[in-house]
């Protein structure tokens, strides 16, 4: 399709320009070529491994136009993609951003959506070093981050064993609550309401999942980015074993009075919700001593075991189990 190369061209000189200050002057060293060339070049260290990732974030799909500031559209879609990282265990070092946005938004949008983005890249250490840009009538962004790791550390999720106990970090459904409060606001939600922040700028656990593969207390691990009912369900099939959860024991937000009064569900929340960024891990039986009940002010929760059965079951305080559906987030069957 044609381009528009003058509006490309500002867009794109418009990041080159702030591109150096997504970069710390720690890691500059490992970045000898950055954006504005045809390529970067990324130096990894002896004895790590790379870690690679891309995430897409799409308007109308993940994120509403006139509802989401845009910088926190620039803040989450890079946390999504590291996201994914710190469920590896790795640390990322440094991503690419490809953007496609109407010349309307290529403005004050734009410079909201990088002052978001810029903030994330300082915190989660991860220098922006290329990408690319387009126009289109609506908003797509796709991010792809590198992350690296000692070789050998990777925790996957693939190898969860019958008797681990299965735990999340946080509680869950605060995301999913902070979007359903965004649906009954009117205009653009506001960047300081505590409901929100969960949703609109979430945290990466990154020092967890490090600090869980260096000590190889994780047999696998993922993050919570689907909702527990799915992404338990995909930790599953990938290990071919089945869970027993206990819903007593599964973290959940609180819900605020007038929420509750519409039958707002916590649990449900916490089981189908999605968008928690926490992480579900596993670990031998052995080595739950080993695990404290907070890491970094972040409680670490247990909330059921690894089974043999391929099923995934719930059981409640009464004792009855059911199986547990996955219901979290699909693409193909929601939207924002």
């Amino acid at each position: 399709m044609p381009r528009n190369r003058q509006n490309e061209g500002f867009v794109l000189q418009k990041i080159v320009e702030g591109s150096r200050s997504f970069q710390s002057r720690e890691f500059r060293h490992s970045v000898p070529l950055g954006i504005g060339d045809d390529a970067a070049l990324f130096r990894s260290k002896p004895g790590h491994e790379m870690v690679l990732t891309c995430d897409w974030f799409l308007e109308g799909t993940h994120f509403l136009l006139r509802k989401h500031p845009p910088d926190a559209v620039g803040w989450k879609c890079l946390a999504r993609a590291v996201s994914d990282i710190a469920a590896m265990g790795g640390a990322p070092r440094c991503f690419l951003l490809s953007l496609a946005l109407p010349e309307s938004h290529t403005g004050r949008w734009l410079g909201l959506f990088l002052g978001g983005l810029r903030r994330a890249s300082r915190k989660f250490q991860c220098a922006l070093v290329g990408g690319d840009t387009t126009r289109r009538n609506e908003i797509l962004i796709n991010v792809t981050v590198v992350g690296e790791l000692p070789t050998g550390l990777a925790v996957r999720r693939s190898r969860a064993r019958e008797g681990d106990l299965i735990y999340v970090s946080g509680a869950l459904g605060g995301a999913e609550l902070g979007l359903q409060s965004l649906r009954r606001a009117k205009g653009l939600a506001s960047r300081n309401s505590p409901l929100l922040n969960n949703h609109l700028y979430p945290e990466p656990r990154l020092e967890l999942g490090r600090w869980l593969a260096v000590r190889k207390l994780a047999t696998s691990m993922m993050d919570l980015s689907d909702g527990l009912s799915s992404d338990l369900a995909s930790l599953c099939h990938a290990s071919g074993v089945g869970a027993l959860l206990e819903s007593g024991k599964i973290p959940q937000v609180q819900i605020p009075h007038d929420f509750s009064e519409h039958g707002t569900n916590p649990l449900q929340l916490a089981l189908h919700g999605g968008d928690d960024y926490e992480l579900l891990f596993t670990v031998p039986a052995r080595k739950a001593k080993l695990l404290p009940k907070t890491f970094l002010g972040v409680a670490l929760t247990a909330i059921g075991k690894i089974t043999p059965s391929r099923k995934v079951l719930v059981v409640d305080e009464q004792g009855h189990a059911t199986q547990l559906m996955p219901r979290g987030w699909d693409p193909f069957r929601k939207k924002l």
